[in-house]
């Protein structure tokens, strides 16, 4: 996929505002307030978990050569094309968990509403139309981000060019301070 969900966990409140908007996109009505009167509740495709001191936003990374799609018997995990978010066929799933298993990231989950499996999509109607996932349209810190693998290299090496020359900058002083 050219573009990615990135995460900036410096960023991340753990509000989990993320997950409010996802339950509410991938609900019936589309609404807050109609959404928790729907049986079962919506249920959210990311989740905010807090580890060693860090609030972490997970969700599907849409991989590549994506495993859930691979192991699936049914072929309900699948993608239009290689631009294509990886999304599941709830017609299709039978509920035998083998992607829930092969996921590396461990983003997959058991729908409440069946025994089928469900996980992010990155809000592909919305994508259709041009839009941002609700999680990073949401986002009040902008922790989460859409961005172009591109954009990703470019900001990481920017960062490590600033590391670099800090780095640098600090050798020089101290050997500057040395001679004094």
């Amino acid at each position: 996929m050219e573009k990615i969900i990135t995460v900036d966990i410096d960023k991340c409140l753990g509000c989990r505002t993320c997950q409010l908007e996802c339950a509410i996109e991938h609900s019936k009505s589309k609404d807050l307030f109609a959404a928790i009167q729907e049986d079962p509740i919506p249920q959210y495709r990311i989740s905010v978990e807090f580890i060693n001191g860090s609030n972490i936003p997970w969700q599907c990374r849409h991989c590549d050569d994506a495993p859930c799609e691979t192991v699936c018997p049914t072929a309900a995990i699948s993608r239009k094309n290689d631009e294509s978010p990886v999304v599941i066929n709830k017609n299709k799933c039978i509920g035998c968990k083998m992607c829930i298993q092969v996921c590396p990231f461990g983003v997959l989950k058991r729908s409440k509403s069946d025994n089928t499996v469900i996980k992010c999509d990155f809000c592909i109607e919305r994508l259709e139309e041009e839009k941002e996932p609700v999680c990073v349209k949401g986002c009040p810190t902008n922790a989460l981000k859409m961005t172009t693998l591109e954009e990703l290299s470019s900001k990481k090496k920017e960062a490590s060019t600033q590391r670099l020359l800090t780095s640098f900058q600090k050798g020089k002083n101290s050997v500057d301070m040395g001679q004094e």
